[in-house]
């Protein structure tokens, strides 16, 4: 796996415990990260995922819910939800090329959720890619 990719695999893994432990202190994930990846770069970009997401998450629920058809938050995995975050999240607010974060949060759905995760988290994310590109 390349390294970014892991990076992002953990950074999901903090995020979703974010999501199912609220009352978790930040600096648990903030340890994790630290022990997972061990290299300075690696942490560093994954707590940048990490905090943007964290910081930006109101606004990135709404835009998902939004792009999500007929689809509320609540509704829908907690692995494809936290996926979702972290994907929508490098499409719009990071300089990483949008095709090559929608390709990083479809594997990490195929790697982490149901079989037909990949598929909905790439439906989704192709859709605010779109209107991303619209906006511009």
């Amino acid at each position: 796996m390349p390294r970014r990719s892991r990076a992002r695999a953990v950074a999901f893994q903090v995020l979703f415990q974010d999501d199912l432990n609220p009352k978790v202190n930040p600096a648990v994930g903030d340890s994790l990260l630290r022990r997972r990846l061990r290299s300075d770069e690696l942490v560093e970009f994954a707590q940048s995922l990490v905090a943007g997401v964290r910081r930006h998450r109101a606004q990135l629920d709404k835009r998902i819910e939004q792009t999500a058809a007929n689809w509320s938050l609540h509704r829908m995995a907690a692995s494809d939800r936290n996926v979702l975050r972290l994907g929508a999240f490098e499409v719009l607010y990071t300089d990483t090329p949008v095709r090559v974060a929608v390709n990083e949060a479809v594997e990490l759905a195929k790697r982490f959720g149901s079989a037909q995760s990949s598929q909905f988290v790439n439906g989704i994310l192709d859709r605010l890619m779109q209107e991303r590109e619209i906006e511009q």
